[in-house]
């Protein structure tokens, strides 16, 4: 559903410049420099705890960039408008669900559309949407009632309910047994075969052969009380009291 207003255009492009990501004032990664085309993969790895999610939460807009900047072309928002920020033409899906326990898995997308300016879904796109992750008959269910490989396959039936150009994805296949992570790996070619683009990242296979790779380092950075980010190793240690 809301196809047309969310397509990826042949010449779409994603591209940061500079980028150095962190939490308040602490820089946690980067900067870094890539550019996706329509299609495009990234696959973001790096050890636990380098900064990949805050990475990927700073290319959805929950987090500023400390320096740098995404700029995104050929891309329109749900309101039919250019987009200016990819946030607006972007499914985020964090490494925790997002789903009240409470309401049901139907309730719980039904939620996801609103937050995505979508039309309200009827019934049988809830449920194609269900059974593209493999979970038929199962939108009545309150989504507490489902097991960890359950719901995280129904949170992954959100990408499928709102057509977004772009899949910001943090350890998508996390609790997915291999049949399922083989079906995701198939809905994922599919995006990308519409013109769509991922970012991702994890620690385990996701099928993405030919995707670009960002490996995610702590940087020797941090931020000066006038608010400017050091990211020299000298200035570090200066700043810090080491030399």
């Amino acid at each position: 559903m809301d196809a047309a207003a969310s397509r990826a255009g042949s010449a779409a492009v994603v591209a940061a410049s500079g980028l150095l990501v962190g939490r308040g004032r602490a820089a946690v990664a980067g900067p870094f420099d890539f550019r996706l085309a329509a299609g495009e993969a990234l696959l973001v790895t790096g050890p636990n705890g380098a900064g990949k999610s805050t990475f990927l939460r700073t290319l959805a807009g929950f987090l500023p960039p400390l320096a740098g900047e995404v700029t995104v072309d050929g891309l329109i928002a749900p309101d039919g408008e250019p987009a200016a920020r990819l946030g607006e033409v972007a499914h985020h899906v964090g490494h925790r669900n997002a789903m009240k326990p409470g309401l049901t898995v139907g309730e719980n997308l039904a939620f996801w559309a609103r937050y995505g300016q979508a039309p309200k879904p009827s019934t049988r796109e809830i449920a194609d949407a269900l059974d593209a992750v493999g979970l038929p008959d199962l939108s009545r269910l309150p989504f507490g009632y489902l097991s960890a490989g359950q719901q995280r396959r129904a949170s992954l039936a959100r990408l499928i309910l709102v057509e977004r150009p772009a899949w910001i994805l943090d350890e998508p296949t996390a609790a997915l047994d291999t049949a399922s992570q083989a079906g995701f790996a198939t809905l994922m070619a599919a995006h990308r075969k519409r013109g769509g683009m991922i970012v991702a990242a994890t620690h385990q296979p996701l099928g993405l052969h030919d995707a670009k790779d960002l490996v995610i380092r702590p940087p020797a950075a941090t931020i000066r009380d006038d608010d400017s980010v050091i990211v020299d190793d000298a200035e570090l240690a200066a700043a810090e009291g080491w030399l």
